[in-house]
């Protein structure tokens, strides 16, 4: 790819959440010093939130990293779970094989592990990523689990990280409980523009810059107002200039190159904001003339010839991959960590494969990325994505539409 041009042995802007990357800005340093505290203190209980995209993940991932052999650690990723397969999931990780026991036995069992652990002068850490997808039914036996405990002390730490809607669900009422439980809650911001540009020096000297300047002095600015700050923004704006800056056979990035990746992405400014996603309002499927302006157009997905799910698209960008932290989760082994995005501007629509495994094809043409039209189909993994322009005059049957299934935030399709 480009890192012989650009002298590096390592590609700097890669989506995984790889701990050698990290850079620790004075928001991250001290929400990895919050999850430290829960092997520090005995009824450690830490909430961490972010927006999508801030590196809670890669926090985790270099937490756990540096912990000591004598932690013992469950790590659930997948939180849309029944009570049930919830408690199964963490006994699944503990080494335990409990599909064929009930919530009792598994309770039994759970508690068991966790006083021998304790007796044998071990810790033990439940990590729950994307937290804000739990159920109450599912806090309220995190509750419990955070209870168990011997005659001196707790035996379980915790560690929920998750969007800023972890924190919404957690000052409702019905569970003060368990927020009476949690010793430290943080959120985590995105950077400063000044944190931006250091994050950028920081990447491109784990990859092998050493001190080299690759990034004209003149472009952070503009990569912090397209980004926000956002770290998985920065890393797609910036792999996308040193692609520019390959294709013209040049070693660094100036405005030119940040200017041709700024239009290849199709992005607007961060002030004007990205695509979170909500369940999308029906009320415009029975009167197409009230829906807002803003939308430019719609994905439908399916799998085996079968529609699962509508989504609207605005101005901005829709993150699509396997995991929870993606703006559309498409639960499936074709489908990568995080695949392929959707970015929209006002007059077009473009969708680019994130280096995926398994690439993204129009036409059984694998392509980096295309501009979409109205009706196209993008064979993603075993599903497909179809797009309909809503700028472009059809005639919708609104009582099909309503039948079709609509897929909420986040939502777990497979």
């Amino acid at each position: 790819m480009y890192l012989e041009l650009f002298k590096l042995h390592e590609l700097p802007f890669r989506l995984s959440p790889d701990p050698q990357f990290l850079y620790l800005s004075k928001q991250h340093a001290r929400a990895k010093a919050y999850m430290e505290s829960t092997i520090w203190f005995t009824d450690g209980f830490v909430v961490i939130t972010g927006e999508i995209g801030a590196g809670k993940t890669t926090l985790i991932e270099t937490f756990l990293r540096e912990l000591q052999g004598d932690t013992v650690v469950a790590q659930i990723n997948q939180t849309q779970l029944s009570p049930t397969a919830f408690l199964q999931s963490v006994l699944v990780q503990f080494g335990f094989s409990p599909f064929n026991m009930k919530k009792p036995e598994v309770l039994s069992t759970l508690n068991q592990f966790l006083t021998e652990q304790y007796s044998n002068g071990r810790k033990v850490l439940l990590i729950i990523d994307e937290a804000q997808n739990l159920s109450n039914r599912v806090l309220e036996e995190v509750r419990m689990l955070s209870g168990v405990e011997t005659t001196k002390e707790k035996v379980l730490r915790i560690i929920l990280a998750g969007q800023p809607e972890l924190n919404d669900k957690l000052n409702a009422q019905e569970l003060t409980q368990l927020t009476q439980r949690v010793r430290l809650r943080f959120h985590l911001t995105a950077l400063s523009k000044a944190e931006t540009n250091a994050y950028i020096d920081h990447r491109l000297e784990v990859a092998g810059s050493q001190g080299r300047r690759i990034f004209a002095e003149d472009t952070y600015a503009t990569i912090y107002k397209y980004t926000g700050g956002v770290p998985r923004l920065i890393n797609t704006l910036c792999d996308t200039c040193l692609l520019a800056a390959f294709g013209k056979d040049k070693d660094t990035v100036g405005t030119e190159e940040l200017e041709a990746a700024i239009h290849e992405l199709q992005w607007v400014e961060f002030a004007a904001g990205t695509n979170r996603m909500k369940v999308p309002n029906l009320e415009h499927l029975l009167h197409p003339q009230s829906e807002a302006t803003h939308v430019v157009g719609r994905i439908l997905l399916a799998c085996e010839g079968k529609t699962v799910g509508e989504r609207e698209l605005k101005p901005g960008r829709l993150v699509i991959g396997r995991t929870s932290d993606n703006d559309l989760q498409i639960d499936s082994k074709f489908i990568s960590r995080h695949h392929c995005q959707i970015v929209t501007h006002q007059d077009s629509c473009l969708i680019e494969d994130l280096n995926s495994t398994n690439g993204i094809f129009v036409q059984s043409k694998r392509v980096r990325r295309h501009n979409l039209n109205d009706g196209d189909v993008v064979q993603v993994g075993q599903h497909e994505i179809m797009y309909i322009d809503e700028r472009t005059p059809r005639v919708r049957n609104a009582l099909d539409a309503i039948e079709t299934a609509v897929i909420t935030e986040n939502p777990k399709i497979g």
